[in-house]
C-alpha cells in the first residue's frame, strides 16, 4: 500500500499572486478559496499560488508540464477566453481521443483545455 494518498494542492509560481488570482479566478472562473486569498479550487483539487522570490527562490514559468484543464467544450471554451484576450498556441489539437487546446497564464505557466470524447483503444505498453 502506498503512503501517498491524495495530492493535496498543486502550486502555480508567480511573480504577482494578485494577478495570478485574478486570471485564474476572474478570467477562467474558477472558484476561489473561503480562507486563503492565494487559493483557488478546481473540482476538488486546489491550487495554491506563491512567489518563489519571497522564499528566497529564482522564479521560473513551468512551461514543460501543462496542466490540463477539463471543459465540456474545448472550441467553445476556447472562443469565450480569446474573447477576454488570452491568446492560444496554434490551433487546437485532436489527439483522435481527445481535443487539445494550449495557452499560458501571465507568468507563462503551461495550461490547456481539454476534452477526452473516446477512450483510448488499446493499452499502453507495459501496462
Amino acid at each position: 500500500m502506498s503512503l501517498i494518498s491524495k495530492v493535496d494542492f498543486v502550486s502555480v509560481p508567480s511573480t504577482d499572486w494578485k494577478r495570478s488570482r485574478a486570471f485564474y479566478v476572474d478570467t477562467l472562473g474558477l472558484r476561489p478559496d473561503e480562507t486563503g486569498d492565494a487559493e483557488f479550487w478546481i473540482g476538488q483539487q486546489c491550487f495554491g499560488i506563491y512567489e518563489p522570490t519571497s522564499f528566497g527562490l529564482e522564479f521560473a514559468p513551468q512551461t514543460t508540464a501543462h496542466l490540463a484543464l477539463h471543459v465540456d467544450d474545448v472550441e467553445a471554451a476556447r472562443a469565450d477566453l480569446e474573447a477576454k484576450g488570452i491568446e492560444f498556441q496554434g490551433e487546437t489539437f485532436d489527439t483522435g481521443v481527445c481535443h487539445m487546446a494550449f495557452f499560458a497564464d501571465p507568468d507563462g505557466n503551461a495550461l490547456m483545455l481539454h476534452h477526452r470524447y473516446k477512450p483510448r483503444e488499446q493499452e499502453r505498453p507495459g501496462s
